[in-house]
């Protein structure tokens, strides 16, 4: 298994991402919480990020709203359910973690859906940011709430702007 990592500028501060056998498989912020060890992310090396780094430039420009990319989601099966419920929410909405368990056909699991969503590898293209408490209110977010309210904002102001291009 080969990992290797990389980081980028992003408006939201540095991002790390990680690649595990070519497949992205990590975007971590600063200080974001769950995030595994630096040593762990491999040698540094761009060469498989091209693609990733192209799409996230479009995404923070207004211009790309849903993201086309192999991904390498390594959790538990629940983890990797909620993770793939995460990514069908629309660009620009939220959902309540309590919505997603529903979604997931598991009412009462809302703490769960929230503590797997906590452990998301990719953020932003995994979209947890999305998630929002039951009465609407931006709870926890591993990358912090200042970042979680300012993406919420952008992608609600892209998604108006865009709207009124129609």
């Amino acid at each position: 298994m080969e990992r290797l990592h990389t980081l980028i500028d992003s408006p939201y501060g540095p991002l790390t991402l990680v690649a595990t056998d070519g497949v992205l498989s990590g975007l971590y912020m600063t200080d974001q919480r769950h995030r595994p060890p630096q040593e762990t992310f491999g040698d540094p090396d761009p060469a498989p990020f091209g693609e990733t780094i192209s799409q996230l430039a479009a995404y923070f420009a207004g211009e790309l709203t849903e993201f086309d990319l192999p991904l390498r989601l390594d959790g538990t099966p629940f983890q990797r359910t909620v993770w793939h419920e995460l990514r069908r929410i629309p660009y620009g909405e939220t959902r309540t973690y309590g919505e997603l368990a529903e979604a997931l056909g598991r009412p009462g699991a809302s703490r769960a859906v929230g503590l797997a969503n906590g452990k998301n590898p990719i953020g932003v293209i995994v979209p947890c940011h999305r998630v929002v408490g039951a009465d609407g209110s931006l709870t926890g977010y591993g990358g912090g709430l200042d970042r979680k309210q300012r993406l919420l904002a952008f992608e609600g102001g892209a998604a108006k702007a865009q709207d009124a291009l129609f």
